[in-house]
């Protein structure tokens, strides 16, 4: 599975260490950036992980202090269904009931564990269909 993954500043510590479990988790991950600690545009991420999901990746990542900005970016893309994940049960229903392939975390509220651990659940979470698939046909 081809995963693209991106940050801002805010979110440059816990990609690192994101992209190391998925790699290890067999993973193929392309990394956009951001590298550094110094301040950034967070648009210009992820703008690059939507254009990685639209152009062939399974799913998209990407993180920033609110995971806001990041989602709302990604969201101007036609196609991409970025979904802002903070719990088990909304990134179960991001993926079942809205079919998202994009999952923000706001790294500046949950812990590095907390995000990995919803991370997973969105690339094994499958979308249910039927009736969703009307509703996700209208975004």
């Amino acid at each position: 599975m081809k995963i693209t993954i991106g940050c801002d500043h805010a979110g440059v510590e816990y990609k690192s260490k994101i992209v190391e479990f998925l790699e290890k988790e067999g993973y193929q991950v392309l990394d956009v950036g951001t590298h550094g600690k110094e301040s950034v545009d967070y648009p210009d991420y992820a703008h690059m992980v939507a254009e990685g999901v639209l152009a062939g990746a399974d799913f998209g990542v990407l993180i920033c202090g609110s995971g806001n900005g990041v989602s709302m970016s990604a969201n101007k893309h036609k196609g991409i269904r970025a979904a802002l994940c903070w719990s088990e049960e909304i990134t179960k229903l991001a993926r079942q009931h809205n079919d998202a392939n994009i999952i923000s975390i706001p790294a500046r509220f949950m812990s590095l564990e907390k995000s990995i651990q919803i991370i997973i659940t969105f690339l094994t979470e499958s979308f249910e269909g039927g009736r969703h698939q009307r509703r996700v046909q209208k975004i």
